[in-house]
């Protein structure tokens, strides 16, 4: 725990201070509570995170209970404003989450699936028993209801999917690169 934690600090531009980083060391705290084995033990250490959760998550507004599954390199990227997750969300490595953003359920049973490499805007909603795809962006004040595929640019109100990022589509028909690179080249 204390390993991602360092990785969190310093994603999070090395201060103790940030109300992203605090609020992930909680959250990482709280899921490191729930996860105890001795029921005695999970009581006590539920104690101080419950304190932690009244008093320091109702001022920073970042809302992410233990529950959630969060991936490897998890950033908040600005903390100013609110930012809410469902229980039971799973999120994969590498997403990268803006302020005013909620990732829950859509008055119905589920909740979302996001993959890796995500990026999710300003005041976007991802809501319901959907899964977002690897290496998705999700643009600002964008509701997404339905399930996105991989390497797909989302945006607006109601949603609207753009399949294969011309980018990473150009990185997949591209020759590897290190074939060519340990060849000599041929000369006569």
């Amino acid at each position: 725990m204390f390993r991602i934690l360092r990785e969190d600090y310093r994603r999070h531009g090395s201060s103790l201070t940030d109300p992203a980083f605090v609020s992930l060391a909680i959250y990482r705290y709280g899921h490191w509570a729930i996860g105890l084995r001795n029921p005695a033990l999970r009581w006590l250490a539920s104690k101080p995170y419950a304190l932690m959760k009244l008093f320091i998550l109702n001022v920073t507004k970042v809302w992410i209970p233990p529950q959630v599954s969060i991936g490897a390199d998890f950033h908040i990227i600005h903390a100013e404003g609110s930012l809410s997750i469902h229980p039971d969300v799973v999120i994969g490595d590498r997403c990268g989450v803006m302020h005013n953003v909620t990732i829950g359920t859509n008055m119905r049973p589920g909740a979302p699936v996001i993959g890796d490499d995500v990026f999710i805007g300003v005041n976007a909603t991802v809501l319901g028993a959907i899964r977002i795809g690897d290496r998705v962006r999700i643009g600002a004040n964008t509701a997404v209801t339905t399930n996105v595929p991989s390497d797909s640019v989302v945006i607006g109100s109601p949603a609207r999917i753009y399949p294969s990022l011309p980018i990473f589509a150009a990185k997949k028909k591209a020759p590897p690169a290190s074939a060519a690179e340990g060849r000599a080249p041929d000369h006569e």
